[in-house]
């Protein structure tokens, strides 16, 4: 088995990578005063791979730039700097055709079903609208595609000439979905996709998820905060802080003992049923910085229970330790404090 994951990996030419992300980056100039401007680094030189039929969760707190990210794979916004690899071909050197060729490749599922839906379409039209714009199929074969999708995410005939209203939000996140995954994508980039959701539909989403990717072989870029979502569904994690990447690997060997004290941290918060699954809670002192000011060194110290004078003076790189990556000087030592 190798020591770092594949989807910490450099990145390379490999049939089996789907999905490169490359030291990308997102800026946005932001006015401060009537003559003043700043910039907000909303996303910091964050670089992983993704591999075929395989799911990446993305966690970390409101503002870490879990959705900036989002809007970078999915093809919404450029990025200020870094590469985007789809498939093996650079997004930055596309042209227009071949940009619309990646999207189609590249698709996303929106957090709240009740926003991402058009009232004034029916199921029906809302399915077969990519099918137009992308697919050369007659109008028989649209509505065959629809049909077939409709059932592969547990809609029924009847529910075609429905209008979102008049579904439940677990109703309308299939409808989603099946929008999302209508085109064949190779990616999927799942943006807090069940956090809408009653508690007791969360788990028919996600097990629907799954089962997707079984069928299609799809790989998905799962953006979360829930904790225990990610534990059910992830084959690796990446923990983002401050637009930046705090700790990447494999899911067992990042729940098993984090390394990165927000990692750590994160972690303490999520709610177990049984006595023998809950960790000592770490309470986290202070908020995230502003991005407009950001601090010095490394960029949680000032929230650090481990913090010394390098943490304030020195930025910590993305280095492997104990099997998967992190951006602490002191992770050694992190990892070793829960024995």
């Amino acid at each position: 088995m190798n020591a770092v994951p594949e989807v910490t990996r450099a990145p390379r030419h490999d049939d089996n990578l789907v999905l490169v992300a490359d030291g990308l980056a997102k800026h946005y100039p932001v006015r401060r005063g009537m003559f003043g401007q700043a910039t907000v680094k909303a996303l910091n030189g964050v670089s992983f791979s993704l591999v075929r039929g395989k799911t990446l969760a993305v966690v970390g707190e409101s503002g870490c730039g879990k959705s900036t990210l989002a809007r970078q794979l999915t093809m919404i916004e450029p990025p200020t700097s870094g590469r985007l690899l789809v498939e093996g071909e650079d997004v930055a050197g596309a042209d227009k055709e071949k940009l619309a060729q990646l999207r189609r490749r590249v698709q996303m599922v929106f957090q709240n079903p009740f926003a991402s839906l058009n009232p004034r379409k029916t199921v029906e039209q809302t399915l077969s609208e990519p099918l137009v714009i992308n697919a050369q199929m007659s109008a028989t074969e649209r509505a065959g595609r629809v049909a077939q999708m409709m059932r592969t995410v547990g809609l029924r005939p009847e529910h075609a000439k429905r209008y979102p209203h008049m579904f439940s939000g677990g109703q309308r996140q299939r409808i989603a979905i099946a929008r999302a995954m209508i085109l064949d994508p190779r990616i999927v980039v799942a943006d807090e996709p069940v956090s809408a959701l009653d508690v007791s539909i969360q788990a028919q989403i996600l097990n629907l998820f799954m089962d997707l990717q079984e069928q299609f072989k799809t790989s998905y870029v799962f953006i979360s905060h829930n904790l225990s979502v990610v534990e059910h569904i992830a084959d690796d994690v990446m923990v983002m802080y401050f637009g930046g990447v705090a700790e990447l690997g494999e899911k067992k060997t990042i729940f098993a003992k984090p390394r990165h004290p927000y990692t750590r941290s994160l972690m303490s918060a999520t709610p177990a049923i049984f006595e023998a699954d809950r960790r000592t809670q770490i309470k986290l002192e202070g908020e995230m910085p502003s991005p407009l000011n950001p601090p010095s060194g490394c960029t949680f110290h000032q929230r650090c229970p481990y913090a010394i004078d390098r943490c304030r003076a020195e930025e910590p790189k993305l280095r492997e330790v104990d099997g998967r990556l992190v951006s602490c000087h002191r992770a050694e030592e992190v990892g070793d404090a829960d024995g």
